[in-house]
């Protein structure tokens, strides 16, 4: 059978926003990839999704698994066929992302100073004072021009008429970018060719781009700063993009104990002796940068690092406290953060969000549980959440409880059926839930976003959750002109 027969076959369930296929037949984005398509046999596509698998699992594109007994070290699913958005929609997105993330950046710069928000009463104060991400110890500190989210993952999904609305925002230490490059060098592996006919906008100066901010952000106007790349270490899950990106940037990759304080200035050991560093890129997450401020018994971070920043004699990038602004019940507040600061109405909305610290809200939410996904303010992953049409009766008794005990800790939000696209599974072209997170860069300049992001995929049939961890998949992600 060849591809053009497979591809007639595809159908979806009617409700659903197919990202291909509408009542017409293929989208206009989509109708060139699938003439070229039409000319491979299945086993071609077979063949290119072995090569595909190999590729990953011969550069090492892995992630960590600490839950699963069979050996944690998996290699990220990829499915071959490419997620394609049309230039007018991604303009749509990036407008409203450039308008969040500014609006987000004041939030946090206004939260660890002044807190008018708060004052003003568009923010109750108990909702920030109870944030176990409200990071006390960073109050009154000056960042750099004021930027404290210098990289997102803002994830966007796509209801069952099309709209783009914003599912989360990441904004400690995103991870999945070099998924993203990676898939896109596969593909162009696959199907050489068909990203140039098709006038795919690139992705691969991402690297440049980080590199760029990096740099601009040291706090001396030195001529040839240092940027490290601070790493919690190999049995960290995402350790492999920290080598990948400390490699394409050319930076080096360290730990906490490469590095030292002297007279609040960083400094990283180096065979020459020791050399003071300027700007820190770190995935380290906040309570283990500084076991003298944060956990004493931290071992990935570094003594003093907190009296160097305060300082002003190094950068660190994400700033530190940002996950104040990314907590899931502050989320909901966004779209007040984007009037109060900009006056502006959100271009991106919200999903409908419902606090359960309201008694209200609570009530309503468990009178329609089976329609509505649970999740824990301050969880990721795809962990922590329960999606009310799938749980049984002792798992929504066990979550109720759990609200009721510690409501501030839940929201709910009602089941959107993310839209879906083609992916080649086992010898077929089937429809699957995605999302897509697009990665962001602010710096002194403004805010640039790579044209794609990381397309994540559930590839299990009917699923909505789309984590790797959850087993989940991933595609390159194509904007046409």
């Amino acid at each position: 059978m060849n591809c053009k027969e497979l591809l007639a076959q595809y159908n979806i369930a009617s409700p659903l926003w197919d990202e291909m296929l509408n009542q017409h037949g293929i989208r206009t984005q989509y109708q060139q990839v699938v003439k070229a398509l039409e000319q491979f046999s299945v086993q071609d596509l077979e063949q290119k999704d072995l090569l595909a698998s190999e590729l990953f699992m011969n550069q090492g594109i892995t992630f960590t698994v600490y839950t699963d007994n069979a050996g944690i070290e998996r290699i990220f699913p990829f499915d071959i066929i490419p997620r394609i958005i049309a230039a007018n929609e991604w303009d749509h997105i990036e407008n409203g992302i450039q308008q969040r993330l500014k609006a987000l950046n004041l939030f946090l710069k206004d939260i660890y100073s002044d807190q008018q928000i708060i004052k003003d009463k568009i923010i109750p104060a108990e909702l920030i004072a109870s944030c176990p991400h409200y990071t006390r110890e960073v109050f009154g500190i000056k960042v750099p021009y004021d930027i404290y989210v210098h990289i997102s993952g803002i994830d966007l999904i796509r209801g069952q008429d099309g709209t783009f609305y914003i599912l989360e925002d990441n904004l400690r230490t995103p991870s999945g970018v070099s998924y993203m490059l990676e898939n896109r060098e596969v593909t162009k592996r696959l199907f050489p060719g068909m990203l140039s006919n098709n006038k795919v906008r690139m992705v691969n100066n991402y690297p440049l781009l980080l590199h760029e901010i990096l740099l601009s952000l040291a706090p001396q106007q030195i001529s040839n700063p240092t940027v490290v790349l601070l790493t919690p270490g190999i049995y960290n899950s995402a350790y492999y993009e920290h080598t990948f990106l400390a490699r394409t940037m050319g930076i080096p990759l360290v730990e906490g104990r490469d590095l030292m304080i002297d007279n609040h200035k960083v400094f990283m050991k180096t065979t020459r002796g020791l050399q003071q560093v300027h700007v820190i890129y770190r995935r380290v997450d906040d309570e283990f940068l500084d076991p003298l401020v944060f956990r004493p018994d931290s071992v990935l971070g570094v003594p003093g690092l907190i009296g160097a920043y305060r300082k002003g004699n190094v950068a660190i990038v994400n700033a530190m406290g940002n996950g104040v602004a990314d907590d899931k019940a502050v989320y909901n507040h966004v779209p007040s953060m984007i009037k109060y600061y900009l006056n502006e109405d959100p271009i991106l909305p919200n999903v409908p969000t419902y606090e359960l610290s309201n008694e209200e809200a609570r009530q309503y939410v468990f009178s329609n549980i089976n329609n509505m996904v649970i999740k824990r303010t301050n969880q990721s992953g795809g962990y922590g959440m329960l999606m009310g049409n799938k749980a049984n009766e002792e798992e929504i008794d066990a979550f109720k409880a759990a609200v009721e005990e510690d409501p501030r800790s839940f929201i709910a939000q009602p089941i959107i059926q993310l839209s879906t696209v083609p992916c080649f599974l086992n010898g077929k072209f089937v429809p699957r839930h995605v999302d897509l997170r697009p990665y962001a860069l602010c710096g002194p300049k403004g805010v640039k976003i790579v044209p794609g992001g990381l397309t994540r995929v559930a590839l299990k049939e009917g699923s909505l959750i789309v984590n790797s961890s959850q087993g989940g998949g991933s595609k390159d992600t194509w904007i046409i002109d």
